[in-house]
């Protein structure tokens, strides 16, 4: 049997049949992202360390330089990367290598040379993860306030147009899978829409932090090198100017706290947008949905007739995939033996499949929502076949009377439970039962009008909040 492994072969889904819709995410959560980020911060380190003269009698850099060497991330490219891979091959360090790369670019630069003496700022009393947990903040930032925050906002709009258009098209509600008391359609859409909003706010306000601090977090390299520079001052000058908030005490280690709260919000929008898909799931499956738009595709192999809500079945598993990823990822990268362990070096890594799958749930979410024609007449078929749930209100008015001392309104419970338990009952026994309850005219009257379509409350005017 032939091998099938192949550099265009993908292991992964996300790599193969799915990469159309996760691609933004690789300018940022690649591995070629990841050394693109490590090259930008080396940069601007040396560019800063020049910039405020924090190495008493080195040199500087002109404008020219400082715009040249800001370009090398810019263009990282196929080249690069390949030139990058066979140092590390050399080095069998990742950073190290990417060191040497950017020597090799400072070295190249007009008036420069190999022997340079600003060649021994690149990489200054850096440690490895002072270049990675910036780098990382800086991927992870990016990923997440320029694809999966305007795409996962771009749904809950999507999803608070059809809350407002369905507003007041009746449902009737099912509780414990029961039949219960009606409400609207668009209600139901629009506490989603709202639970689904308030995650993104939390997502929208993440921190991203960074530290730059030395192998264990005390400047101990910094301090032997250059005893007189204010060393906690430009750690904290240079984190903040990479955009990100600099963290003043880790191990070697930034703590990955940071990380670990906002997994733990995207776990949680996507475990809401779960329950909007299974809900949209029932839904179609009780007719109150029509899948019409755009189906030229085959629901079944075999049976012609049949459409399948795939989109939200697909999301659902990408969601369980991701939130698989995104808990582990929140509970292991708190942790860090003593000073220093690999374990979050290895677990980063998988940063870019946990979000991957929660943009391609958002991308099959949005599709199945688009794909959806409401079918009012099947609601209120439900409706007029559940006459019973106006119980509920009978009995409610039936206390409210007891309460000012009208008789004849005891048991108002027992006495709807009785007419209504286990059977069904229609508008006519229901007016009968209204007409032999002794009730206040006014009352009466209102009881007689009321049906499973209008009992619905104030339903239409909540949808109103998501304002």
């Amino acid at each position: 049997m032939p091998s099938l492994a192949d550099d265009a072969v993908a292991l992964g889904a996300l790599d193969g049949r799915y990469r159309p819709a996760v691609a933004p995410l690789i300018d940022h959560l690649s591995e070629p992202a990841l050394n693109r980020e490590r090259l930008r911060v080396e940069i601007e380190w040396l560019i800063f360390l020049t910039d405020h003269g924090v190495i008493p009698g080195a040199g500087s850099l002109t404008s020219a330089e400082q715009e040249a060497l800001r370009a090398i991330p810019e263009q990282f490219g196929r080249d690069d990367i390949a030139e990058l891979a066979a140092i590390e091959a050399e080095t069998q360090h990742d950073v190290k290598a990417i060191e040497y790369l950017l020597k090799r670019r400072f070295a190249a630069l007009p008036g420069r040379a190999a022997d340079d003496p600003l060649t021994e700022l690149i990489h200054f009393g850096c440690t490895s993860e002072d270049v990675n947990n910036l780098s990382y903040a800086l991927m992870v930032r990016g990923a997440i306030r320029e694809v999966w925050l305007p795409r996962a906002s771009a749904l809950v709009e999507q999803l608070e147009g059809m809350a407002r258009e369905l507003r007041a098209v009746p449902l009737l509600a099912h509780t414990h899978g029961q039949p219960a008391t009606p409400t609207t359609m668009g209600k139901e859409l629009a506490v989603l829409a709202w639970r689904l909003r308030r995650q993104l706010r939390r997502i929208e306000a993440a921190e991203f932090l960074g530290k730059f601090n030395g192998a264990t977090g005390t400047y101990g390299a910094h301090l032997a090198a250059v005893p007189d520079a204010a060393w906690q001052s430009i750690s904290h000058d240079f984190v903040e100017s990479l955009g990100l908030q600099w963290n003043p005490l880790t191990t070697q280690i930034e703590s990955h706290d940071w990380q670990a709260e906002l997994y733990a919000d995207l776990a949680r929008f996507n475990r809401i947008l779960h329950n909007l898909c299974t809900d949209m799931w029932s839904y179609i499956s009780l007719g109150y949905f029509a899948q019409v738009r755009g189906q030229g595709t085959i629901g079944s192999s075999t049976m012609p007739h049949k459409v399948n809500p795939i989109r939200f079945e697909n999301a659902e598993a990408n969601l369980e995939v991701s939130n698989a990823l995104l808990d582990v990822l929140a509970s292991t990268l708190v942790t860090s033996r003593q000073q220093r362990d690999l374990t979050d070096s290895s677990m980063q890594r998988n940063i870019g499949s946990a979000v991957g799958h929660s943009l391609l749930a958002l991308d099959n979410a949005s599709r199945g929502l688009a794909g959806l024609d409401a079918a009012p007449e099947a609601m209120a078929a439900d409706l007029d076949a559940n006459w019973e749930v106006l119980a509920e209100p009978i009995q409610s008015a039936m206390r409210a009377l007891a309460a000012r001392g009208v008789p004849g309104m005891a048991n108002p419970y027992e006495r709807l439970k009785e007419l209504t338990r286990g059977r069904r009952i229609g508008q006519a026994e229901l007016v009968e039962f209204i007409d032999g309850l002794g009730l206040p005219e006014d009352v009466a009257a209102r009881l007689r009008t009321l049906t499973p379509q209008t009992y619905i409350g104030l339903a239409p005017d909540l949808v109103e909040h998501l304002d």
